[in-house]
């Protein structure tokens, strides 16, 4: 039996319009607009030719989980397609952050101070002062990235002096595990520290996520198929 999570490779548009509108129910049940949540296509390991069809079929916001990746497929792909929208939402080297600032339009994954300052520098140098989510390690695993929990105050204070426009949390909950208190945990933390943005839900458990709050789901295997 095929997993409906996992959309097949030759239907861009059926899978665009499926995932579309199994967000817009879960928004109905949760008495949400579906309006105010954003479909982030995550192309991370997808080559140009299977990105295009999905551009054709009306997606515009797409995440990328690597600066080098990101580097080698999207300026010819937004010269070729104006209006699209490019999220980083891997892991950020401190040593990336001037590339990551000139070729991504937000960033996920802000996790530690320094990235903070690299960021904050980047930013100012080329005039381009991009909104950011905070990611918090939800689940406190140590083999993931993520600002510890009872960091986060200290983390979001040296961001905002630093005039980084954070403008949400983040997170990837344990595999294995029930998601939805990690999704609950971290609207909780939004809310106490007045964030607007909840990037949160994948392909597995988006639906879940948008019950609970999610403003950017990232969603990769249901739009293009499962990765080699």
């Amino acid at each position: 039996m095929t997993d409906p999570a996992i959309a097949p490779a030759d239907a861009p548009a059926d899978a665009l319009s499926g995932v579309q509108s199994r967000i817009a129910h879960a928004a109905r049940i949760a008495r949400r607009d579906p309006g105010d949540i954003a479909l982030i296509a995550v192309s991370k390991t997808h080559p140009v030719e299977a990105i295009v069809p999905l551009i054709t079929a009306g997606q515009r916001l797409f995440g990328e989980n690597r600066v080098q990746e990101a580097q080698a497929k999207w300026p010819a792909l937004r010269e070729a397609h104006p209006g699209l929208a490019l999220h980083l939402i891997g892991q950020l080297q401190s040593n990336k952050a001037e590339e990551a600032v000139a070729l991504f339009d937000c960033i996920h994954s802000l996790d530690r101070p320094s990235l903070v300052t690299a960021l904050a520098k980047a930013m100012d140098k080329a005039g381009r002062h991009l909104p950011c989510f905070v990611q918090v390690n939800i689940g406190a695993e140590e083999q993931k990235g993520g600002c510890a929990i009872g960091d986060l105050p200290a983390l979001l204070a040296e961001a905002r002096a630093a005039q980084i426009n954070i403008i949400g949390l983040m997170c990837v909950p344990p595999q294995a595990i029930e998601p939805a208190p990690f999704f609950a945990l971290l609207d909780k933390l939004a809310a106490d520290h007045g964030l607007d943005g909840r990037s949160m839900g994948m392909s597995d458990d988006f639906e879940t996520a948008v019950m609970l709050g999610a403003t950017h789901v990232r969603v990769g295997s249901a739009l293009f198929g499962a990765r080699a």
